[in-house]
């Protein structure tokens, strides 16, 4: 689950202060930890409230609200945090509860939930656990059009400033750094950022990705606007000589990566990454497997996290060595593969296309033979797959979509899918659309919608705290049938 531009609700309550002449203090805010004796009751549940995303007063720094809205829970002991998102997977499973409920499905358990809810897994680490950044470029709060960090405000309350993401916990000081020198390169250069594309302007969004041996890539957007081929190839010399040989060389930058992009965002196929300097991927060893990684393939945010969270679905899966394992929305493959000396077979499908070039690539490196990736949209790919099925084998379905879910010819794929007995549903936003497909792979046949087949019921889910100081956590919620 990554931080992207428009930090969405957090962000919404965020007011500009009543000075625009602010400027930033040099020294880090100072975390208040004080005891009950210390501080009124009052005071401590106001700065609780806070922490889970209410507004902040104005006399909180900017570095604060950045950190409140991006971090929300960042104020909170560890152990706070936990609990915070542990009645929040119980909120979601007494709604899931209901909703079923209402459609006929009774799944009520003790406390009201569908299911039972095992404790949440704590994340192996706490803070700067991220392997990927994205930093935008917009106003700072003195103004500075050529401001690199997070954003703060929203754009329909035209209050939106760029604050630099030093004092955010999750995001490593190494790509704190590599921010930090991008926003130098830019206060040098003679070109404009790219705020608001109708206004031209070219200089864009940063994506820092590193490893857990420091490796480090980095990703800078750019808009052509009108700018031909020669002054195109100046401006990527001048970056790479920046980040290779001038006050950027100090990143150490393993990749350099320019994206002329027109769009918010393109994939490679719309608009190619193009390799300025260094090597063209970086790698991780996950359980004991090594992953080749791309600029733009999906790859956990949290790495050691990853880890917990892979060993409890091969758990779950109940798979041996006659099963097959469908991976769906593999990215890099980081899942069938860490799985596939358990089972027979481990069938991937991903729709970006480099990340299935990855996943191939991650196979034969790790000498696994029993894996096969397929590139393209899961709603495309999978009812095909399955239509014409006529394999005996016992048949394990793993998803682990975006927050926006699996697309309904999906669902309705593997809810028709007779093989298909046992799946695990990973998802960093259950109380979204993920909610949508949980009620349709649990809900009484329907043939409007042309789901026939045997509905799924929850068994258990398990939440992983893979995004501490945030309000977010990663929820296996296993089905059965």
């Amino acid at each position: 689950m990554a931080l992207r531009r428009g930090l969405g609700l957090m962000h919404r309550c965020v007011r500009r202060p009543a000075s625009p002449s602010w400027a930033p203090p040099s020294s880090p805010p100072q975390r208040d930890r004080g005891t009950a004796t210390e501080k009124s009751r009052a005071t401590r549940t106001e700065e609780k409230r806070k922490a889970r995303g209410g507004c902040a007063p104005a006399g909180f720094s900017w570095e604060e609200r950045l950190a409140d809205a991006a971090t929300p829970l960042w104020r909170l002991p560890y152990e706070e945090q936990l609990q915070v998102k542990y009645e929040s997977q119980k909120k979601t499973l007494r709604t899931l509860a209901s909703r079923l409920e209402e459609a006929g499905v009774d799944v009520q358990k003790p406390g009201g939930l569908c299911c039972p809810l095992r404790p949440i897994v704590p994340s192996p680490i706490i803070n700067g656990y991220r392997n990927k950044s994205s930093f935008s470029v917009n106003r700072g709060p003195d103004g500075n059009p050529k401001t690199v960090g997070l954003y703060v405000g929203t754009g329909r309350a035209r209050n939106i400033v760029c604050v630099k993401a030093d004092h955010v916990e999750n995001i490593p000081t190494k790509h704190k750094q590599v921010a930090q020198c991008y926003e130098e390169f830019l206060r040098r250069s003679p070109l404009e950022p790219c705020i608001l594309f109708h206004r031209g302007g070219h200089w864009r969004e940063l994506v820092v990705r590193t490893n857990s041996r420091g490796h480090t890539m980095a990703i800078v957007t750019f808009h052509p606007q009108q700018l031909g081929q020669e002054a195109l190839a100046a401006q990527k010399a001048l970056l790479k000589e920046f980040f290779t040989c001038g006050p950027g060389a100090v990143c150490s930058l393993t990749s350099l990566y320019f994206q002329e992009s027109t769009m918010t965002r393109c994939s490679h196929e719309q608009s190619p990454y193009q390799l300025l300097y260094g090597e063209p991927h970086i790698f991780e060893e996950l359980l004991g497997l090594k992953f080749r990684i791309s600029p733009d393939a999906f790859f956990q945010v949290n790495t050691r996290g990853a880890e917990a969270l892979y060993q409890e679905v091969g758990k779950l899966s109940q798979a041996a060595g006659d099963t097959v394992l469908l991976d769906v929305c593999c990215g890099t493959g980081t899942i069938g593969l860490s799985l596939a000396r358990q089972v027979s077979e481990v069938i991937g499908i991903e729709i970006v296309e480099k990340a299935v070039e990855d996943a191939r690539w991650n196979a034969t490196f790790n000498g696994i033979s029993n894996c096969e990736f397929h590139s393209g949209k899961a709603e495309m790919v999978l009812p095909q797959l399955l239509s014409s099925w006529k394999d005996d084998r016992p048949l394990v379905a793993v998803v682990n979509p975006s927050r926006a879910g699996l697309h309904y010819r999906v669902v309705r794929a593997i809810r028709n899918c007779k093989a298909i007995r046992r799946l695990l549903y990973v998802s960093c936003k259950p109380e979204g659309e993920a909610m949508r497909n949980f009620l349709e792979l649990c809900c009484p046949p329907d043939p409007r919608k042309k789901l026939a087949g045997e509905p799924f019921a929850p068994a258990l889910a398990i939440p992983f705290d893979m995004f501490p100081h945030t309000v977010h956590c990663e929820l296996v919620l296993l089905f059965t049938r």
